[in-house]
């Protein structure tokens, strides 16, 4: 005896679509195993992943009413498929996208932080320059490049200008702010300045590394 899952079209097509979605979730937590195994090349896991993406979306719209939740659906069928769930539902995008997008995010965020401390030390050079020499004057600006140096992670923690910043830093806070450089003082934190600059632009990766 036939036994029917469905009773007309409209639920016959709703099992295909189950069925249908149930396969791509599967073939999406195979494809990402194998991927995070190195089994399969990244140019081909984007290709399919992105094909299986395309897949579901499509699918999902369909389905928007009848499954409300895939997480609850894969659930609902014991599926075990987490990375799937995740590419699928969560990311939307394949591994190799998102990696991409963050190396420029990262690479942005670095350029960034880069023309900030330029400017940082330009300006405390400049501000000795004009004799801005006050310890109220110069603390800040010195306080400013400090916390820019430690923003950039290129850098290692003994770099000469962090450590050259951290020692004048402290002799200031121990000065009144109203308390002036002497001149050689004055000299001497400015040859810091521009030795720390110079060690700064050559610490930085060229544009061919």
């Amino acid at each position: 005896m036939e036994v029917k899952l469905w009773n007309d079209k409209r639920e016959r097509d709703m099992y295909e679509n189950f069925a249908e979605l149930y396969a791509i979730i599967r073939a999406t937590e195979k494809l990402e195993k194998a991927y995070i195994r190195d089994i399969i090349p990244p140019s081909e896991y984007e290709i399919e992943c992105q094909k299986l993406i395309t897949h579901y979306k499509t699918l999902a719209s369909t389905l928007k009413d009848t499954i409300p939740s895939v997480e609850r659906f894969a659930e609902t069928y014991k599926m075990d498929c987490p990375a799937a769930i995740n590419r699928l539902v969560v990311s939307g995008v394949p591994a190799t996208v998102e990696h991409r997008a963050a190396a420029a995010t990262s690479a942005t965020t670095s350029a960034a932080i880069v023309a900030e401390c330029v400017q940082n030390f330009i300006t405390a050079m400049d501000s000795l320059k004009l004799n801005m020499v006050a310890v109220d004057q110069v603390h800040p600006v010195l306080s400013d490049l400090s916390a820019s140096l430690n923003k950039l992670t290129i850098l290692p923690p003994d770099f000469e200008g962090k450590t050259k910043m951290r020692e004048w830093i402290s002799r200031l806070s121990k000065m009144g702010a109203a308390d002036e450089l002497t001149e050689q003082q004055a000299r001497q934190l400015h040859f810091d300045l521009e030795s720390s600059y110079n060690s700064f632009m050559a610490a930085l990766p060229s544009s061919g590394t």
